[in-house]
């Protein structure tokens, strides 16, 4: 049975148009205190800027400066009655040059304001961008994101995912991060598997995942290393007869990179 809130109640979707349309799209910041929690707090890769007002919004703020008509275009939403997660490209031009990136972002929602998100970004492509001059297209938008229904969970599709997520990478059957026009995958052999988000609305399923295991090839100037690493991912799959059929994954290839020339050093 679909789940139709009340229009005046504040659900997760509802909240996170407004964080796109009010103040992303606009680059307002003044109107984030009536729907963002002062102690909001984002983790994105290894990082994590607490604070609405003392880390995060600076954080942006900065992040519009070096791209001045940044804007978003939402691919996909899933949603809970307290969480959202969206697929969604940030695109915008820097010292005049154009880049497309995608991203991999859950919101969490107290019913009334959003309290925190956890996302990935894949700046790796924005730096093959802006050092080619060569920008992505933009993938379609969402005929209609605002009107995403909320789905009963399927815990069998979690625990399709699951399994899924603790085998090795490339798959497959998802698109990863920029594989799809490098024609590069990143070769990274899962030991182990811990998850801070894993949710599902019908037969999506929306997660968080830090793998530990092996980096074999896929990162260039960056040979095999036999020291466990730390690979941090998001995405948004879909699940038919017990398998992972498609979806979106963002990982953290650039954090990888650098724990990677550390221990190659």
């Amino acid at each position: 049975m679909t789940t139709t809130p009340s229009t005046n109640t504040p659900t997760p979707v509802t909240l996170l148009r407004r964080w796109v349309v009010d103040y992303f799209n606009s680059h307002d910041a003044s109107v984030a205190h009536e729907f963002i929690a002062p102690s909001y707090a984002l983790e994105i890769g290894d990082h994590v800027f607490a604070g609405r007002d003392e880390q995060w919004l600076p954080a942006v703020a900065q992040q519009m400066q070096t791209f001045p008509g940044m804007g978003m275009t939402v691919h996909q939403i899933v949603s809970t009655h307290d969480k959202v997660a969206a697929y969604f490209s940030e695109h915008g031009t820097s010292n005049g040059r154009t880049a497309v990136w995608s991203g991999v972002a859950i919101y969490r929602s107290d019913g009334q304001v959003l309290t925190g998100c956890v996302a990935q970004e894949d700046y790796m492509t924005r730096q093959r961008q802006l050092k080619s001059g060569l920008c992505d297209p933009v993938e379609p938008p969402s005929p209609d994101p605002w009107g995403t229904a909320i789905l009963p969970p399927n815990m069998t599709a979690e625990s399709v995912v699951r399994e899924w997520l603790s085998q090795a990478w490339p798959s497959d059957t998802v698109r990863c991060d920029d594989e799809h026009i490098s024609g590069v995958p990143l070769v990274f052999e899962v030991r182990s598997t811990e998850f801070t988000e894993l949710f599902s609305c019908g037969d999506d399923v929306a997660f968080h995942v830090r793998q530990t295991g092996l980096y074999l090839s896929g990162i260039a100037g960056l040979d095999a290393c036999a020291t466990p690493m730390v690979l941090n991912g998001n995405g948004i799959v879909k699940v038919a007869q017990g398998k992972v059929v498609s979806g979106r994954v963002i990982r953290d290839r650039l954090g990888l990179k650098s724990r990677l020339q550390k221990a190659l050093a």
